[in-house]
């Protein structure tokens, strides 16, 4: 129903536009008595294969929803109930920023791909985490993790103070952190992927993490327009710092092979384009580092073969985000499916 008649009709509209109808439409929907409870049954898949400890944490199933989409905490409960095991919110900053210009997000459908320079849109750290304090503890629990920023204003020389301040202010409502220094539409902010500073931030935060009660994972998201000495470099900032992990990889700035007429818009491009990049990415970082860490694969998924792909490849968990947008809430039960069906 989705692909033959509710995205037809979404996709003859602007898509920032869209996917706020959209949000709008799965509140009211999950309003409904009986309502939540249904999505659950049709699309989460319950099965003891599917259970993941990864970081120290128990996953219910592998398959997440990436940053980006639910940016600023105000869906996640209701999205959790299309089967995702985790929801990644952000990319948040401390001060609310309303993101660059529009139009800034596009369609590129002969592509099956997205382009993005939001800018990082959102409404302050803490907004979102004022909605998180209701996600309960026990029973209910909807995994969160925390994708952190820095505000466009913010120097990179200072870049580490945004960072420390969305960290306290997360801390005690997301079961993990992301550091995102891998957007293109930040200015200056891949800077930060270089060696120095990356390290430098990395270990500012694992110093607040020490000091507190218990120490939350905190993951680092990358391009995947990294070079082969650059992901080295990761590698070894990854044990330097004793971060938990990789989420690999963020939108890239290439545009090869596109058939799209708007190919050619700045920002970052998600999708199927990004399909067979993520998962060299994945591989590299597995192989050369030994399995050292555990990796989270985004990038292109839009089929239960690209997500077993990357499960094989490395990655302990996979994110969707176009992929999710392109298909809908059924790739979430197909690949859940796929993997319990591989014994992956």
């Amino acid at each position: 129903m989705y692909k033959s008649f509710i995205r037809p009709l979404l996709f003859r509209y602007d898509p920032e536009k869209v996917h706020h109808f959209t949000f709008d439409s799965i509140r009211l929907l999950n309003k409904i008595p009986g309502a939540a409870a249904f999505m659950r049954k049709k699309y989460t898949v319950n099965h003891p294969k599917l259970k993941r400890e990864v970081f120290g944490l128990t996953f219910d199933n592998p398959v997440g929803l990436a940053a980006g989409l639910d940016k600023d905490a105000v869906l996640y409960k209701e999205l959790s109930n299309c089967g995702f095991g985790f929801i990644e919110i952000g990319t948040l900053t401390p001060k609310p920023q309303e993101g660059n210009p529009k139009t800034r997000l596009f369609r590129l459908k002969e592509d099956n791909a997205l382009i993005n320079r939001m800018g990082f849109n959102n409404w302050g750290v803490a907004a979102a985490a004022e909605r998180l304090k209701s996600n309960p503890k026990g029973k209910g629990h909807v995994l969160i993790g925390g994708n952190i920023g820095k505000n466009k204003i913010t120097p990179n020389e200072e870049a580490v103070n945004d960072y420390e301040i969305c960290f306290n202010a997360l801390y005690d409502y997301v079961d993990y952190f992301v550091v995102n220094v891998s957007s293109p539409n930040t200015p200056n902010l891949r800077e930060l992927q270089d060696k120095e500073p990356l390290t430098k931030l990395l270990m500012a935060l694992q110093a607040l993490n020490a000091a507190k009660p218990k120490q939350k994972p905190i993951l680092l998201k990358i391009a995947p327009d990294l070079t082969d000495e650059q992901l080295l470099d990761i590698i070894d900032i990854v044990k330097t710092t004793a971060i938990a992990g990789v989420i690999a990889t963020n939108t890239t700035i290439s545009r090869e092979g596109l058939q799209s007429e708007n190919k050619s818009e700045a920002g970052g491009l998600s999708g199927r384009p990004l399909t067979k990049r993520s998962t060299e990415v994945i591989r590299f970082l597995s192989e050369k580092s030994n399995k050292a860490f555990p990796i989270i694969g985004v990038g292109g998924i839009h089929s239960p073969d690209d997500a077993i792909e990357k499960l094989k490849a490395g990655a302990s968990l996979v994110q969707l985000y176009t992929g999710f947008v392109y298909e809908g809430p059924a790739l979430v039960k197909a690949i859940n499916l796929e993997i319990v069906k591989q014994g992956l």
